[in-house]
């Protein structure tokens, strides 16, 4: 094989190629995005409502074990079945983005599962923030601003976090989860409808 160099515009063709066929596999993902945002919106506000009725000890940590692992089974099948069949090329950016999108996850559960009571009463921050760290990451790399945005709004709210009573964090969680999550999510769906009509 010849070793070519690329000249300035080519490089930079090359560049937005990479970053338009990320875009395009990962418009699909707002309907992900979204489903995430709903399930922590759903645990977080059930667990708040569990605990005025009185329920919460009864309820609070099937509700959360039985949701999370369906929701990221429901994921990989989704991702499989619908986004990888498309034969859509697996670019650089789509690789560091999937890498990212299941390690924060995997970790997500092992802080929560093994390390809760290192944590304590950080825990919701942390995970808010590290959530906006995947959030800023993916919206910078397909360049999709809303995303982007959500990601440094859900930061903020996360570094707030900390500022705040314990018994307040799960409705940090339910804001972090509409403003970084399902807005962007919608908005991600919208343009994908807007480019395939």
């Amino acid at each position: 094989m010849e070793n070519s160099t690329l000249t300035p515009e080519e490089s930079l063709l090359l560049i937005s190629k990479t970053i338009e066929e990320t875009k395009q596999r990962f418009k699909e993902n707002g309907h992900i995005i979204i489903l995430w945002g709903v399930i922590i919106f759903a645990v977080f506000a059930s667990q708040y409502i569990f605990s005025v009725i009185g329920w919460y000890k009864k309820f609070d940590i099937i509700w959360t074990t039985a949701l999370f692992p369906l929701a990221a089974i429901y994921t990989f099948i989704y991702i499989r079945k619908n986004i990888n069949k498309r034969n859509l090329p697996k670019t650089f950016l789509t690789r560091v983005i999937g890498t990212l999108g299941w390690t924060m996850g995997a970790n997500f559960m092992a802080l929560g599962l093994f390390f809760s009571n290192q944590l304590g009463d950080a825990m919701a921050p942390v995970f808010i923030i590290l959530l906006a760290f995947s959030m800023i990451v993916t919206g910078a790399s397909i360049k999709f601003k809303p995303l982007f945005i959500g990601g440094i709004l859900l930061n903020l709210i996360g570094l707030g976090t900390f500022f705040i009573s314990k018994d307040y964090h799960g409705f940090s969680l339910m804001l972090g989860s509409v403003v970084g999550l399902i807005v962007p999510g919608i908005l991600l769906n919208k343009a994908n409808k807007r480019e395939n009509v």
